[in-house]
């Protein structure tokens, strides 16, 4: 199959454009004349459409403005391909602009509206068309979107406190990494080179600042290959499937942040579950959704066997029981859920509580930082200022 653009005129005379999927032309033409539209133009759409091609990416925020826009449009009863229309004219990231026109062009030529969203895997996850896809089934695209909207906005809100919360120290350490390399390399070997002249003996703090020194300015090139080799090295062995699966359960054995994250991916598997629920999924197919969603490859082998013992018949919280990381708040919760046939509330329940916990602890983690830096530094710039001036002292004594 392939895709086809095609410009056509509808049954009110007006020129539409889209994409239309068909083995050849003449089956594209023949699905086309079966919409009742008058082919002016078909060409096949190749690989890379140079005349649109972008390199710049679509921004998590800008699929939440756009999804909260959307949902508003289309509550206020605005048709689907009007409000489409419309947005087209709100965005500005060009890539973004056409992946909407390109949207609107395919329902407007009878695409349902999940499948032409589904055309765009890397911008629109398979958990946002099904969301959509559940509100057309239903006749409650409205609610769905709005919904959607709401749980797009919540998860953004949070994913930007974690960042917020780890950028500063981030920043702070690698200015302070930069510095101390410059220093290092430019700085430190004018000011040693007259206490190593003097012929006395060094301290150990300086004997290692000038052999340091020494290196970094002899072999720089060499720590910026061994850097840039263990990067490439790290983004390969994690690439790899069980290279992912160390990665994500070393993140989940971290002090601190190792909690932090288990509740991160709690988070996503409850909200996410309970927006496909509520949107009519069906457990086992939300669950195979969710386990995509979370961003975790133990937490996803966690959902996946959770989906497998459901299909068995067994209960949802089944898996989530025996596992060391999941707080046991949450199957506990989730049977009672089941039991009395509200899990979308028990769900619901579950994100609101943990994403205040998450809250806490990254207001506090913030709180911590400041003084733990300021430490990092003192101790930093203390080990080097006393290295060049211990020996200054035994000079002046000597005199």
């Amino acid at each position: 199959m392939s895709l086809y653009k095609y410009k056509a005129l509808n049954a009110e005379r007006q020129l539409v454009a889209g994409l239309v999927e068909a083995d050849d032309e003449n089956s594209a033409a023949d699905v086309l004349r079966e919409k009742g539209l008058s082919l002016v133009a078909l060409k096949q759409k190749s690989a890379i459409d140079w005349n649109n091609l972008s390199f710049g990416g679509v921004r998590a925020k800008e699929i939440v403005v756009f999804s909260r826009q959307f949902s508003v449009l289309v509550s206020a009863n605005v048709a689907l391909v009007h409000a489409l229309k419309l947005l087209v004219s709100q965005v500005k990231n060009p890539k973004f602009k056409q992946i909407i026109s390109e949207i609107a062009s395919d329902v407007d030529g009878g695409s349902r509206l999940s499948d032409a969203f589904s055309k765009y895997p890397k911008i629109f996850s398979s958990f946002y068309v099904n969301v959509i896809k559940s509100g057309e089934t239903s006749g409650k695209l409205d609610e769905v979107l709005n919904y959607l909207a709401d749980e797009l906005e919540k998860d953004f809100d949070m994913n930007s406190k974690i960042k917020g919360a780890l950028i500063y120290p981030a920043v702070v350490v690698s200015g302070l990494v930069i510095v101390g390399g410059v220093m290092m390399a430019f700085v430190v070997p004018q000011l040693t080179e007259v206490i190593v002249s003097s012929g006395g003996e060094l301290p150990l703090p300086t004997k290692i600042l000038v052999a340091v020194s020494g290196f970094m300015q002899s072999y720089w090139w060499l720590m910026i290959l061994g850097f840039l080799g263990t990067a490439f090295g790290l983004g390969a062995f994690i690439a790899k499937p069980t290279g992912k699966m160390m990665f994500d359960a070393f993140k989940l054995k971290l002090p601190i942040f190792g909690y932090l994250f288990k509740l991160i991916y709690v988070v996503r598997f409850t909200r996410s579950m309970n927006t496909l629920i509520v949107g009519g999924v069906s457990i086992s197919r939300a669950l195979e959704i969710t386990s995509d969603v979370v961003s975790n490859e133990v937490f996803k082998a966690l959902i996946v066997q959770t989906k497998q013992q459901v299909e068995d018949g067994n209960s949802i919280s089944s898996v989530f029981n025996d596992s060391p990381h999941i707080p046991m708040m949450v199957p506990q919760m989730m049977t009672i859920g089941e039991k009395t046939g509200k899990l979308d509330q028990i769900l619901s329940k579950i994100t609101d509580f943990y994403t205040r916990e998450i809250n806490n602890i990254i207001a506090n983690l913030m709180t911590l930082m400041e003084p733990i830096v300021i430490i990092i530094i003192g101790v930093g710039v203390g080990t080097m200022v006393a290295a060049i001036i211990l020996p200054m002292y035994q000079m002046a004594d000597s005199f």
